[in-house]
């Protein structure tokens, strides 16, 4: 039997057995974790660098790049293997073990991805000869409907906006006649505090026109060549930086637009402007985070009477289904969105043609007469 090297192949000590000893006869400690062979941790370290400069794939992704690569290197490392030894028989077994670990279709769909993607930049490298995960597939996965809110319940979302607390009573038990008012209207009308309006402003765009989070949270209040997206309140155009370093226009209705004057006046008042380049901001004046941004909504939701969770994503869903139920242009939707490919658009109709048969067969008004 051939001797594989110790980089390709490290092996831990067993119980009770001595250390291995380096040059000097010192012991040295065991490698918690296999490790590659420097020339195949080059390749990745060199792949990872390649999807930032090169690719310039967002953060997020470029940290699930690493994070499934890593685990690659590891299971190749443990079983002595270089990235030109793998064969789509260890692919299919590693898949495997990732289903049996408990790991869902659709996330053993996104590590083979990110694999493949690495292999397939291995090729043009020339550093191995045949694709190994080419023709290796994840299990078939259902695929679930997008949760999408009905007209009725996202049109009340977006135009609710929480009042804030009152000032405390004053000893006789109620607020005096001249603080029951602000500027001629009651107590309940005012205009609520500078974070409801800014919430408002974001509900506005996540559904009015169909932003994604992260798109939504990186706009700046005026355009500059660091701006990943800004509102042109003039053209009522939002231009956006969206997946894949592509960027679209998308239209701004009159509702948003209004809401965004409101919120850019609020937040003159509170200070906020000063050194801020973000549309939306934390109380700090940092750019609003979206786990911020979630809970705020959530709590948005709930004041305004909704049941269940609400997220982010399900206005940019909502968004969607409404447009097609208008207009049926599948392929205007998909430039609205910023869809690469008019599958993930037509996932949309699915959800339209699933409720239409839901109304059908439950709604007595959808039910015909046999006579």
């Amino acid at each position: 039997m051939a001797r594989q090297s110790p980089m390709r192949n490290p092996k831990r000590a067993p119980a009770g057995a001595s250390l291995p000893r380096g040059p000097s006869g010192a012991e040295s400690a065991p490698t918690p974790t296999p490790v590659l062979a420097s020339t195949d941790a080059d390749w990745l370290a060199r792949y990872l660098l390649h999807i930032r400069v090169e690719k310039r794939l967002a953060p997020r992704t470029q940290a699930l790049y690493a994070t499934h690569l890593h685990g690659l290197a590891q299971r190749c490392a443990a079983e002595g293997l270089g990235w030109a030894s793998v064969s789509p028989a260890h692919a299919r077994r590693w898949a495997a073990q990732l289903r049996a670990g408990g790991r869902q279709p659709r996330g053993i769909a996104l590590v083979l991805s990110c694999w493949r993607g690495f292999y397939t930049w291995l090729g043009r490298q020339g550093v191995i000869a045949a694709h190994p995960l080419q023709a290796v597939r994840a299990p078939k996965a259902a695929q679930p409907l997008p949760k999408a809110l009905d007209v009725h319940d996202a049109l009340r979302l977006a135009a609710h906006l929480p009042q804030p607390a009152g000032p405390a009573p004053k000893a006789g038990g109620t607020v005096g006649a001249e603080s029951d008012t602000a500027a001629g209207q009651p107590l309940a009308a005012r205009v609520p505090d500078w974070q409801a309006l800014q919430t408002h402003c974001l509900v506005e765009l996540l559904y009015g026109s169909g932003l994604r989070i992260a798109e939504a949270l990186g706009l700046d209040v005026r355009p500059s060549s660091a701006a990943l997206g800004w509102v042109d309140a003039q053209a009522g155009e939002v231009q956006v930086l969206g997946k894949g370093g592509k960027w679209r226009t998308v239209p701004v209705g009159a509702a948003a637009l209004q809401a965004l004057a409101q919120w850019l006046a609020a937040r003159a008042q509170a200070g906020l402007d000063a050194g801020a380049a973000a549309l939306f901001v934390g109380a700090r004046g940092a750019r609003l985070t979206p786990q911020v941004a979630r809970r705020q909504l959530q709590a948005l939701a709930a004041s305004a009477g909704l049941a269940g969770r609400v997220h982010p994503h399900m206005l940019r869903h909502s968004f969607a289904s409404h447009l097609l139920q208008s207009s049926a242009d599948l392929r205007a939707v998909q430039e609205l969105l910023g869809h690469a490919s008019i599958a993930s658009t037509q996932i949309y109709t699915r959800l339209d043609q699933h409720l239409s048969r839901a109304y059908e067969a439950a709604h007595p008004r959808a039910r015909k007469t046999t006579r």
